[in-house]
């Protein structure tokens, strides 16, 4: 369910009305509610529990980071058992700041340094996600010097259309992530013969905004066949890493429900356990992001400007696109709600920023009846907008604010221009 709705004429998320947190805060604002969070990431939880796999035995939800980094998000989810999902070693101190379980962390990603490695070593996370055999042979070495041995499962690439938007596809030949799936035996073979390196899975990642689980399914099916092909070179898998991809409604998308694809995925995996392996199971991990946060955030701004002219009107707002740039980046449609509602036909408007770009836009055509200082939430927001946030123009990032019940908290606070040039010098 959400917990965005209006009551009467005003939009509340939970028990708070949204123009109390704005007042309170100013804008612009992110908002994110804490019923929401809770209820996508069991979602995930319960399908496995459902099945069998519950409590970290047989499955881990390891949320993806990257959707939405904020400590209080990651340490709420790490208390209902989530496991991360990281792509750098920024990423991973966040995890551990938030009281994260480093033990239940996979580091994915295609550019891992030496620095990171030896962080994610030295805090023996779960698996690395290895994209390249050049990466094998620097994990291999830098975990040597440690005197360690780093478990490892291999990004495989099933050259599967996920149907998606081009920029957050993953699993095509094209794109630059995972290793080939024509490539993957050989490259497995060089992964066992390392001295330093433990195989210890397989993982596949396909892409984001999935509304049908049919090519994640297809995906499952090619990473079933390799892992078969690797039991015959006597290299066993201890676990399959699934990815994550299912999507959300940002207009009137109907995507796959979570319990309804994990059980067809555990149908064929438990299927193929009891045909192949006299029913040996498997440990299977799932990287959810967008799925667990993106409905569960907006961004609320304020009216500044109304600019009516010949064939566009221009809702000019106090959000621009370096507090969200997936409309600018993706032309993302995230839908437009007043906080106050309107008797009021309105008129059709391009809602944009102040920033000094062309493609500063937040939504376009939306019909709306507005006035100079009313207040706005983009919906949909709480995945890939404060964690793409930027600094242009000098502005800081907005604050972050996480709703429990009838009580709001400050769990960022503003950025102000000094913030931005604090570590700025200027030499004699």
């Amino acid at each position: 369910m959400s917990h965005f709705e209006y009551r009467g004429d005003s939009l509340y998320a939970e028990n708070v009305p949204l123009a109390a947190i704005a007042a309170a805060h100013g804008t612009p604002v992110y908002v994110y509610s804490r019923a929401s969070l809770t209820e996508n990431f069991l979602a995930y939880a319960n399908a496995c529990r459902a099945h069998g796999r519950a409590d970290g035995r047989g499955a881990l939800v390891c949320y993806s980071v990257k959707s939405n980094s904020n400590l209080a998000v990651l340490s709420l989810l790490g208390r209902l058992g989530s496991g991360f999902d990281i792509v750098s070693g920024g990423e991973l101190l966040r995890v551990i700041a938030a009281g994260g379980d480093p033990r239940k962390v996979i580091f994915s990603g295609v550019g891992k340094s030496r620095e990171e490695m030896r962080l994610a070593l030295s805090h023996d996370i779960l698996c690395f996600n290895v994209e390249s055999i050049p990466e094998l042979h620097r994990l291999n070495d830098v975990a040597g010097g440690m005197g360690k041995r780093a478990r490892v499962s291999l990004r495989v690439n099933p050259d599967v259309d996920p149907k998606t938007h081009p920029y957050i596809s993953t699993g095509l030949k094209e794109n630059k992530f995972g290793i080939a799936f024509e490539d993957a035996l050989d490259t497995y073979r060089v992964a066992a013969g390392l001295p330093h390196l433990e195989v210890t899975g397989i993982d596949c990642h396909i892409g984001s905004q999935l509304l049908d689980d049919a090519p994640l399914l297809e995906a499952l099916d090619k990473v079933i066949e390799l892992a078969d092909r690797l039991h015959e070179l006597g290299i066993m898998l201890h676990h399959l890493d699934i990815g994550g991809g299912i999507g959300i409604t940002y207009d009137d998308e109907r995507p796959v429900a979570v319990a309804d694809y994990l059980s067809r995925l555990f149908t064929r995996i438990d299927g193929w356990r009891r045909e192949q392996h006299g029913g040996k199971p498997i440990d299977i991990l799932f990287e959810p992001g967008r799925s667990i946060v993106g409905n569960a955030g907006v961004l609320l701004t304020e009216v500044q400007y109304l600019k009516h002219g010949a064939t566009k009107n221009f809702a000019v707002v106090d959000a621009a696109m370096n507090d969200l740039m997936r409309p600018a980046m993706y032309e993302a449609w995230h839908g437009v709600q007043p906080l106050q509602r309107r008797d009021d036909a309105g008129k059709l408007y391009d809602v944009v920023g102040p920033v000094c770009e062309s493609g500063d836009w937040l939504a376009r055509e939306r019909r709306l009846a507005l006035a100079p200082g009313d207040l706005l939430a983009l919906m949909s927001a709480g995945a890939y907008g404060m964690t793409m946030a930027s600094n242009y123009n000098t502005r800081g990032r907005a604050a972050e604010v996480l709703v429990d019940g009838d009580r709001f908290m400050l769990i960022r606070q503003r950025e102000n221009p000094a913030d931005l040039f604090a570590l700025e010098s200027i030499p004699e």
